[in-house]
């Protein structure tokens, strides 16, 4: 649970940002947490008392019709609550309105996915390989290359005769993008594994491909430090290969 020093700590923070003629404020029935925000910014180490009910405070510019109403609910920072934050103005259109909201909603998507960035790279990383008889579908070809960019993967997709899917990320996008792929009709699909990636991989590649020839596969899994996996396999052995030109 957040405490009432650390929401006071962020406030403290906020107000010290304020350029000159910008303002934070608190509605009156809230002024109890003002009292609390002066106390804390005099001494942070004094003793708080607790208060039970939602911090909802503006920011504003003294010149601007314009300004930001903030609530922090219940929960906050706990389970990816988020603050809500409102725009709100004396002779606000709705149009107006909704473009600021979108302005809020793009900063707050842009700071809390930086946030989010450093424990995503922190999990360990999985991948796995699918073959089939075959990949020739434009609808299948567009929902991979879709669900790679949905779940943050990377990998390729090699279309004809054989069919081979390659994909790469965190554990549970995956198994998500394993069970969307299964649930697909498909002539002999094989999973080969799912399992963690090996530490000789490739970590800057960032991109979804598709491939139309088995000699790409095998380049595309050397510079991912993984050829092993494929040939072993049989595809791009010489036998593979000779059977594809057929």
């Amino acid at each position: 649970m957040t405490s009432v020093r650390d929401i006071l700590e962020e406030l403290h923070l906020l107000k010290c940002s304020l350029l000159p003629g910008e303002l934070l404020s608190f509605t009156e029935i809230l002024a109890a947490w003002e009292t609390l925000l002066d106390s804390y910014s005099l001494d942070p180490d004094a003793e708080l008392r607790a208060l039970h009910h939602a911090v909802q405070f503006e920011v504003r510019a003294e010149d601007s019709d314009v300004w930001f109403g903030i609530e922090l609910p219940p929960g906050y920072k706990e389970r990816g609550t988020m603050p809500i934050v409102s725009v709100k103005g004396h002779n606000l259109g709705r149009a107006e309105q909704e473009r600021w909201q979108t302005v809020v909603a793009e900063a707050i998507e842009e700071v809390t996915g930086k946030a989010s960035a450093p424990e995503a790279a922190s999990q360990p990383r999985y991948h796995a390989l699918f073959t089939s008889h075959h990949l020739k579908s434009p609808q299948k070809r567009r929902s991979l290359s879709q669900w790679s960019h949905e779940l943050s993967l990377t990998g390729f997709a090699k279309v004809g005769y054989p069919g081979v899917i390659y994909c790469e990320g965190t554990r549970e996008d995956i198994e998500d993008f394993v069970s969307r792929v299964k649930s697909m009709q498909w002539l002999a699909l094989r999973l080969r594994f799912v399992e963690p990636v090996p530490q000789i991989a490739n970590p800057s590649i960032r991109e979804w491909s598709e491939f139309e020839k088995v000699g790409e596969v095998v380049e595309e899994m050397r510079r991912r430090g993984g050829e092993s996996f494929v040939v072993e396999m049989g595809i791009g052995s010489a036998g593979a290969s000779s059977a594809v030109s057929k």
